[in-house]
């Protein structure tokens, strides 16, 4: 059976993991991005009319303000509006995104069978031991941090928000102008469940560390004794 102070940081690295895989849960359904814009019809002069786009991962609104000419709101899907544009790009970086999300899931979920297992058994030197849970929670620490990369890129550089309003205006052509993206609740917990990934890593170092001293203490008289003594 494991120390009583194995079986508590294991217990703490798992509930660590759950949290975060709590916190991921929520961030997928909620916003994660605002994109707004400037908007006027085709070869106007001047641009009165405005677009905003919320982004969640799945879903996402377009609400559109004399643009080009009166208010509009639309609900979308963002993979199939996405696919309406004819951005591959931007397809395949938030399928992408989408992809990487469920792989830190099922990370996540590997760290926490592998700590509660430890919690109740012994088996160090296997990959159900540390090494295991060092490697589930590093993948999910790595993948988090491409999905926010990736999906910064995806937001700024393909400039599928511009598209996607272009498109939605129907046959009235319509300029868009001076776009600023801002980052929302959901972007940031995904920094959150990073940060949780880590901090369950940082507990099983802990015990990693506890127990290598006690096998350096428990190794000393033997490697103290005198010659004489050893040789009987």
């Amino acid at each position: 059976m494991p120390s009583t102070t194995k079986t508590l940081l294991f217990l703490s690295s798992a509930l660590a993991t759950s949290i975060s895989v709590g916190v991921l849960g929520y961030c997928m359904s909620t916003q994660w991005a605002e994109t707004t814009m400037e908007c006027t019809r085709s070869g106007a002069v001047f641009s009165n009319g405005s677009a905003l786009i919320t982004w969640k991962l799945f879903v996402g609104d377009l609400n559109r303000d004399y643009c080009p000419f009166f208010g509009y709101e639309e609900k979308f899907e963002v993979i199939p509006k996405l696919v309406e544009t004819g951005e591959v790009p931007s397809v395949v970086l938030h399928a992408l995104v989408l992809c990487l999300l469920a792989l830190c899931l099922l990370c996540s979920a590997s760290s926490i069978l592998i700590s509660l297992y430890n919690s109740v058994s012994n088996p160090y030197e296997t990959y159900m031991g540390p090494i295991g849970l060092y490697v589930c929670s590093s993948l999910s620490a790595c993948l988090s941090v491409l999905v926010l990369i990736l999906f910064v890129v995806n937001l700024t550089v393909t400039r599928m928000a511009e598209k996607l309003v272009k498109i939605s205006t129907g046959i009235t052509p319509a300029d868009v102008r001076n776009e600023s993206t801002k980052m929302m609740l959901g972007y940031y917990l995904v920094i959150l469940y990073t940060v949780l990934s880590l901090v369950a890593i940082a507990v099983i170092y802990m015990y990693d560390q506890a127990a290598y001293t006690h096998r350096r203490e428990q190794q000393r008289p033997t490697e103290d004794a005198p010659k004489e003594i050893m040789m009987y």
